[in-house]
């Protein structure tokens, strides 16, 4: 007894609504994941900016502590930190409260480039640290996704 030919090829291969399915699933996960993967890239690249200004605001305070007044430019300091990739850096210190660098200083770091959709927004770190009222990463949308603080 033979077979019919039909009945004994076995199908190799997947047919398209297996594929279909496939494709579909691949799509919700990335739907899910890829904002999250951006989100988590752009808050790594606000924590350099934060690590950056914290070993500034270190260094203002041992000049401050050794010349009685802070520095002026920030070439002055003993850092060999070189400034973040993502951030403009200003070369020179503002006063912050007072009129005069003697009592106080700020430093405002502004995001460049594409920040996946969170615009150019700024970090500022004045002699007491992470300035939150100025700062615009410290504003929603950014305060809840990408700002190292929280």
């Amino acid at each position: 007894m033979q077979r019919p030919e039909h009945v004994s090829r076995r199908r190799a291969g997947f047919t398209l609504v297996e594929l279909a399915v496939v494709i579909v699933i691949i799509g919700v996960l990335a739907a899910f994941g890829v904002p999250r993967f951006i989100k988590s890239v752009e808050r790594s690249k606000a924590a350099e900016a934060f690590e950056y200004l914290s070993s500034i605001r270190s260094a203002q305070e041992r000049y401050q502590a050794q010349y009685g007044t802070y520095a002026t430019n920030v070439s002055d300091l003993d850092i060999k930190n070189s400034p973040p990739n993502y951030f403009t850096v200003p070369l020179t210190f503002s006063p912050a409260d007072t009129s005069s660098l003697q009592d106080s200083w700020t430093l405002t770091l502004t995001r460049t480039g594409s920040s996946a959709g969170y615009g150019a927004y700024t970090v500022i770190f004045t002699e007491t640290g992470f300035d939150a009222t100025n700062s615009t990463i410290a504003q929603p949308p950014a305060s809840t996704d990408i700002n190292p603080l929280g």
